[in-house]
């Protein structure tokens, strides 16, 4: 059963700004490609057709799986003003499947939101669709080489169900991780006119999208077990520039991720743009100096990881600093995620190709750094501890949400089979899921 959209939503839609959103959605839908080859570059040369299937395969289900349920789960009731459930997502029927958004009142049509940057909603539908397809993929990184690949293409569908279209919603459609009078942060310090007095910053996607792989990735690490030999064999690139160029292809798309993410083509838009560029940069240059001073040698694995470090921590604060801030965030998360990297080896879990030293330490590096660096009420500008309590806060209920309904959907998932046999993965997943290989004359 579907709602009627009340006459508010209606208006004459901004092109210039509708333009530059469909841009954007084009550049963060490229990213996911992009993290195949980032991903499939760091595989062995057994693997790298599953790892790159996996990232495609995320785009298969994701977006059919979006367009029927998940918008209306995640924004629905911001257009269709309906109360949402408790706070932790709206009613997945109230737009299922999406034609409700191409109604028309004359000349006008729906728009998303009231800050009059005349977005269709439809338009806002393909911008946040592409985020909820590279966050699944993102989370393939640490199980490459030894899961099924049927298992892992009913895992998109149930945790993006389960877990971010209402996390996308908590966070951004007014739930109980946002800004609103009925939020977390609300109770903590107080609200003002339906609003809280200290709201949560999350631009683009710290929590919702970063934080959210991370934990997950780190939980399917573990319930799913190393792969063989872990600890023993080297697990080697295959293919390195691959991989850079996979990191390439993630900084250009990663603009239309974090400047599209202001719906508007504007001077914050610019900010955001520099300040993406120059926290990775330096993210590089954090990386780069562990590895010169820890190995004597930098890698060019480590230049591209870095890219990828830099843009998760800038990514929820991009709007929020200023450029020598956003310096100062990405040449730390750098380090910190160059560091961080090695847990996996003391700890005994096979993160395979990195997910969580990198985005779940980014991430939440660059959702907590905002306490300390925003202009207008980070620790170090002089403000109170306010901001940084409530971004500790949120980053601590996005952790453990994600890490419980994972490993739920992975008990789930258990009678499917979350592994490949061990003979299959000596010989290749490659060969065993696909019956292919990609490199017949190696």
């Amino acid at each position: 059963m579907t709602t009627a959209l009340p006459e508010s939503v209606f208006g004459t839609f901004d092109t210039g700004n509708t333009a530059w959103v469909l841009i954007s959605a084009a550049l963060v839908l490229m990213m996911t490609p992009a993290l195949a080859f980032f991903y499939g570059g760091l595989t062995g040369k057994k693997s790298v057709l599953n790892m790159m299937m996996m990232s495609f395969g995320s785009m298969a289900t994701v977006a059919v799986v979006y367009v029927l349920w998940g918008f209306s789960m995640s924004f629905g009731n911001s257009l269709t003003g309906d109360d949402d459930i408790l706070g932790l997502f709206s009613n997945p029927f109230s737009l299922f499947g999406s034609d409700q958004l191409m109604a028309t009142d004359g000349d006008k049509v729906v728009l998303w939101g009231d800050d009059g940057s005349g977005i269709p909603a439809v338009v806002f539908l393909a911008f946040q669709l592409t985020f909820a397809i590279i966050t699944v993929a993102l989370i393939s990184g640490a199980v490459a080489e030894r899961v099924k690949f049927g298992t892992w293409l009913a895992f998109t569908v149930l945790f993006v169900t389960v877990i971010y279209f209402p996390l996308a919603h908590m966070v951004w459609g007014g739930g109980l991780l946002g800004g609103g009078e009925r939020s977390f942060a609300a109770w903590i310090f107080g609200s003002e006119d339906g609003e809280a007095k200290v709201a949560p910053v999350d631009f683009a996607g710290g929590t919702v999208v970063h934080i959210n792989a991370g934990i997950a990735a780190l939980v399917l690490a573990i319930l799913v077990g190393k792969r063989a030999g872990f600890g023993k064999t080297a697990h080697r690139p295959h293919n390195i520039p691959f991989v850079m160029l996979g990191a390439a292809l993630l900084w250009i798309g990663w603009f239309g991720f974090n400047v599209g993410s202001e719906l508007g083509a504007d001077a914050t838009a610019g900010l955001v743009w520099v300040n993406t560029t120059v926290a990775t940069a330096a993210a590089i240059i954090g990386w780069l100096a562990v590895e010169w001073i820890r190995d004597g040698k930098p890698t060019s694995v480590g230049a591209a990881s870095g890219i990828v470090a830099g843009l998760v921590a800038i990514t929820p604060a991009c709007a929020a600093l200023t450029p020598v801030g956003s310096i100062i965030l990405g040449a730390v998360a750098g380090v910190l995620a160059a560091l961080a990297i090695g847990l996996k080896y003391k700890f005994g879990f096979d993160d395979s190709l990195d997910v969580v030293g990198v985005h779940l330490v980014a991430g939440l590096w660059g959702t907590v750094g905002i306490g300390l660096l925003s202009k207008d009420a980070g620790l170090f500008y002089g403000n109170n501890l306010k901001l940084l309590v409530i971004q500790i806060v949120i980053a601590a209920i996005a952790l453990a949400f994600t890490a419980v309904l994972t490993a739920v959907l992975y008990y789930v998932l258990k009678p499917l089979g979350w592994r490949i046999d061990a003979e299959d993965e000596a010989r290749g997943i490659d060969s065993a899921e696909h019956a292919e290989t990609a490199y017949d004359l190696v």
